[in-house]
């Protein structure tokens, strides 16, 4: 990667547009980690946004930064990189970020920020600037994250309701309001290890590009504890609109349902993020929560409502990237 000449005023600002980023991806993801905790009543939302909003900063300590290194390195070509590009990329994702919340749709933020990239990668120098395998490892997991949600969570149904067959409802329920606490920081522990990576990879792409940091060099301390702290803080005041959708209309959940969505959730991200794919925690959690609602009956779910999500997921890579693409555009005139 070359070094351009950006200044220290610049780079400051686009690390703080990075970091807004964050914090609006722990904002508009909120749901995905406490949804079926307040669906099921286990939690009121303050406490379980709090027990959310821990388990964010405290995947600091648990993950190793393969992702941010994905996100960094094996999205676009590195010689392409300035700090156009970045802004560009922040600019689709917080614009898509928005306009889904505002609608209350359950998009990935992940995906908006890699459409961001790619968007305005191809708007600067085309279609060669893309790293196809990174690219190609992520639209993979497109589809095998919800679907391994999908699947572990309904399989963990089954086995559950099959291993409770002689116990009474009551005590099944007074059971999996406890062990919903466990699965739900479980989720949070795989949202912020994954998705606060991915921010340090924006940001760490920012630094080599202005040479600040040598591409070798391990992510800066600073720039990991400021990124689990803003998708901390964003989840810590969430958004409620997302929240309504992914607890109550996709399905409705009882603490079992909740622990084993959460559960099969947690499983697929810890994957992910040791094999440092940057995945959705949105398309994770929503394949789960549909994996337990099949596993009890067909009827169960609300396909129209997931089908609308699933419309939401096609077009956030595409559209990100259309906005990413005007916005590295408008970008010469604000870095003039």
């Amino acid at each position: 990667m070359e070094t351009v000449s950006i200044s220290l005023g610049v780079v400051i600002f686009l690390v703080a547009v990075a970091l807004a980023f964050d914090y609006m991806n722990g904002f508009h993801d909120a749901a995905n980690s406490i949804a079926t905790v307040v669906s099921t009543r286990v939690l009121k939302p303050y406490q379980a946004v709090m027990w959310a909003a821990f388990f964010n900063f405290a995947a600091l300590f648990v993950f190793k930064l393969k992702v941010a290194a994905t996100v960094g390195q094996g999205i676009i070509d590195g010689s392409v990189v300035d700090h156009h590009i970045v802004f560009g990329a922040l600019v689709g994702a917080i614009a898509w970020n928005i306009i889904t919340w505002y609608y209350g749709l359950p998009s990935s933020s992940s995906h908006a920020l890699i459409g961001g990239l790619i968007g305005a990668a191809v708007a600067k120098s085309g279609f060669w600037a893309l790293q196809s395998a990174g690219i190609y490892k992520t639209l993979v997991f497109i589809v095998i994250s919800p679907t391994l949600g999908f699947l572990l969570a309904g399989l963990l149904m089954v086995a559950v309701s099959w291993i409770c067959r002689h116990t009474t409802p009551a005590r099944v329920d007074r059971w999996f309001r406890r062990l919903q606490l466990l699965s739900a920081a479980m989720y949070s522990l795989g949202h912020g290890g994954n998705d606060a990576q991915k921010t340090m990879g924006i940001i760490m792409m920012l630094l080599i590009a202005a040479g600040s940091v040598a591409p070798q060099d391990d992510i800066p301390a600073w720039v990991v504890i400021s990124c689990y702290l803003a998708i901390s803080l964003g989840t810590l005041f969430g958004g409620w609109r997302i929240v309504k959708t992914m607890g109550q209309k996709i399905t409705k959940l009882k603490p079992v349902g909740g622990f084993c969505a959460e559960t099969g959730g947690a499983m697929t991200l810890f994957l992910a993020t040791g094999l440092g794919i940057p995945v959705s925690t949105t398309h994770t959690i929503t394949g789960a929560i549909v994996g337990v609602g099949s596993a009890q009956s067909a009827s169960a779910v609300r396909w129209g409502v997931a089908g609308n999500i699933v419309l939401a997921w096609i077009l956030t890579i595409p559209c990100s990237a259309a906005i990413a693409a005007i916005a590295w555009w408008a970008s010469f005139s604000l870095f003039a």
